[in-house]
C-alpha cells in the first residue's frame, strides 16, 4: 500500500516538475495589451430641457401660413386646342373631321389684386380657348395678354368680380441652398397639392444643346404633370420660383424638379406688360465657362468663372474696355462660376441697365461697369445675319414691315447671290407670319420643331418677291 502510495506522488511531482519546466522555457510569452482607461465625465452634464416657439421653428419649420396664404392665389389652367389626327375610314364613313378638341391642364399663379395670372407657356401653347379655376371652384374665362418661350413664361389676366387673393414676388437671388420650400400646384388634377423640400441646387442648366441656356432653381419638392405653372414659395410664403419641369425616365417625379426663378419671371411679365415682348440686355461677351478641362486646354490656372473668347465690336463690353481672356468672377456682387450664371443674371436686367463686371485679368481684380445693349441682329443658320431695316430700306420696296439681311451665310452665300438674293434683301415673314422684330424670329426660331418645314418670303433688291422652303 505504502509502494502504491509513493508511486503516486513520485509520479505527481514528476508531471508538476514536467509542466513548469514547458511553461518556463517553452511555451510562448503573451503580449500585453494595456487598456487605456475611460476619460472621466465631469459629475453633471448641462442639458436644456425647455421647450419654446423658437426651438420648435428651428428644428421643425412651420408650413402652415405658407401654405395657407398660397393655397388660395394658385389656379387650376385649363387649355382647349384644336389638335389634328390622321384620317380613319371610319371618319370617311361617317363623315367626321379629323380634327378633334384637345384638353391640357396645368397651374397658375395669380400676382395681383386684379386678375394677373403667371403661368408656363408650355401649359398654354397652341390655345384656342383658357379656363381658369379657382380655388374657391369660381371659373373665368383667361386672355392671353403675352409668352416668352426662351424663359416658357406666360402671362394669362382674368376679370373677376372681387379682389383675388395674389401671391408678392420675393427675391430668388437671396434664396439659398438647403432652404425650406413648398411646390403648390394642380398635379394630375387633385387640385390645391402642396410638397415640401429643400433647394438642392440655382443656377441649374437643363439645356444639353447649348443653344438656349436656362438657370433653373433645383428642388427635391415632388412636382408631377399638372405642377407646370405652379408655386413654388419659401417658408414666408414669397413666391421665388415657377415649378417648370422634371426629370425622369418615367414621366413622373423622381426626386428633382425645376422652376424659374422669380427674379426671372418677373421681369419677363414686367417688359410683356410695358412693351409687349422681353426686352434682353446683352453684355456682348462670346466663350465658356471654365472647368478642370477648359483651363487646362486655355492654360489658365482658374476652374471657375466665364472665360471670354471674343468681344462683340460696339457692345457695352467693348465701349467698356473688356478683352478677350478676360474672366468673368462676378456681376453686380453674384458670383458667376458657369455660363448659367451669368445667363440667369442677365435675364433679369434690361438694354441701358448699368452692371459692375467684376474680371480676373493678369492675375489681378478689376471691376469695370458696362452698359448693357438691345440685340438688333438675329441669325437664321440657312440665310445668315438679319437685322432691323432703316426706314428708308422699307420704302424702297413700298414695306412697312421686313428684317433686312445684313450678312450672308458663307456656306451658302454663292447660291443665294445666283438666285438674286443679297445683303439689303428683305426677308417679309416666316411660316406666313410677318416680321416686325428681331425678338418675334427668335421666338419663331424657339417655337420651330427640327422637323418642320420653314416658309421663308424674301423680297429682292430688284423687287422680286419669293418664297423658299426649306426642311
Amino acid at each position: 500500500m505504502k509502494k502504491i502510495i509513493t508511486l503516486v506522488l513520485v509520479s505527481a511531482l514528476g508531471g508538476a516538475i514536467t509542466l513548469g519546466s514547458y511553461k518556463y522555457f517553452l511555451e510562448e510569452k503573451p503580449t500585453v495589451v494595456k487598456t487605456h482607461e475611460l476619460i472621466e465625465l465631469p459629475p453633471k452634464v448641462v442639458a436644456n430641457y425647455e421647450t419654446n416657439t423658437v426651438n420648435l421653428e428651428s428644428l421643425n419649420p412651420n408650413f402652415v401660413t405658407a401654405a395657407e396664404n398660397t393655397i388660395n392665389t394658385v389656379v387650376h389652367v385649363q387649355n382647349t386646342a384644336i389638335g389634328r389626327r390622321q384620317m380613319t375610314m371610319e371618319d370617311l364613313f361617317f363623315g367626321r373631321q379629323s380634327q378633334r378638341p384637345q384638353i391640357g391642364t396645368g397651374s397658375g399663379v395669380i400676382i395681383s389684386s386684379d386678375g394677373y395670372i403667371i403661368t408656363n407657356n408650355h401649359v398654354i401653347e397652341g390655345a384656342e380657348s383658357i379656363m381658369i379655376t379657382t380655388n374657391n371652384n369660381k371659373t373665368y374665362d383667361a386672355e392671353l395678354i403675352g409668352t416668352d418661350p426662351k424663359t416658357d413664361i406666360a402671362l394669362l389676366k382674368i376679370n373677376a368680380d372681387n379682389d383675388l387673393p395674389y401671391s408678392t414676388f420675393g427675391d430668388s437671388d437671396t434664396s439659398k441652398i438647403g432652404e425650406w420650400v413648398l411646390a403648390v400646384g394642380n398635379p394630375f388634377n387633385l387640385n390645391s397639392t402642396v410638397t415640401a423640400g429643400i433647394i438642392s441646387a440655382k443656377s441649374r442648366n437643363l439645356d444639353q444643346t447649348g443653344t438656349n441656356t436656362q438657370s433653373f432653381i433645383q428642388t427635391d419638392a415632388a412636382v408631377n404633370p399638372g405642377n407646370s405653372g405652379g408655386a413654388l414659395v419659401n417658408i414666408r410664403g414669397e413666391l421665388i420660383g415657377i415649378n417648370t419641369a422634371i426629370t425622369s425616365q418615367t414621366g413622373s417625379y423622381i426626386g428633382y424638379s425645376f422652376a424659374v426663378p422669380s427674379n426671372i419671371a418677373r421681369k419677363v411679365i414686367a417688359d410683356i406688360m410695358e412693351f409687349g415682348n422681353v426686352q434682353n440686355g446683352i453684355l456682348g461677351v462670346m466663350g465658356g465657362e471654365l472647368n478642370g478641362k477648359n483651363a487646362e486646354d486655355l492654360g489658365v490656372n482658374e476652374t471657375e468663372g466665364f472665360f471670354i473668347s471674343e468681344v462683340q465690336k460696339r457692345s457695352g463690353a467693348d465701349k467698356a474696355g473688356l478683352k478677350r481672356g478676360d474672366i468673368i468672377k462676378k456681376i453686380d456682387g453674384t458670383n458667376i462660376t458657369k455660363f448659367a450664371d451669368l445667363k440667369g443674371f442677365l435675364s433679369t436686367k434690361r438694354p441701358n441697365d448699368i452692371v459692375n463686371v467684376t474680371i480676373l485679368r493678369d492675375q489681378e481684380i478689376t471691376v469695370i461697369p458696362v452698359t448693357l445693349y438691345k440685340n438688333t441682329t438675329v441669325n437664321i443658320a440657312v440665310i445668315g445675319t438679319l437685322k432691323k431695316p432703316s426706314k428708308e430700306e422699307l420704302e424702297k420696296h413700298n414695306l412697312d414691315y421686313g428684317l433686312v439681311i445684313s450678312n450672308l451665310n458663307n456656306r451658302y452665300q454663292s447660291e443665294w447671290i445666283d438666285d438674286g438674293v443679297n445683303e439689303g434683301s428683305i426677308v417679309t415673314a416666316i411660316n406666313g407670319e410677318k416680321l416686325n422684330t428681331v425678338e418675334q424670329v427668335e421666338q419663331l426660331l424657339e417655337k420651330r420643331s427640327a422637323y418642320e418645314p420653314m416658309r421663308i418670303e424674301i423680297v429682292k433688291q430688284n423687287g422680286e418677291k419669293v418664297t423658299y422652303r426649306f426642311k
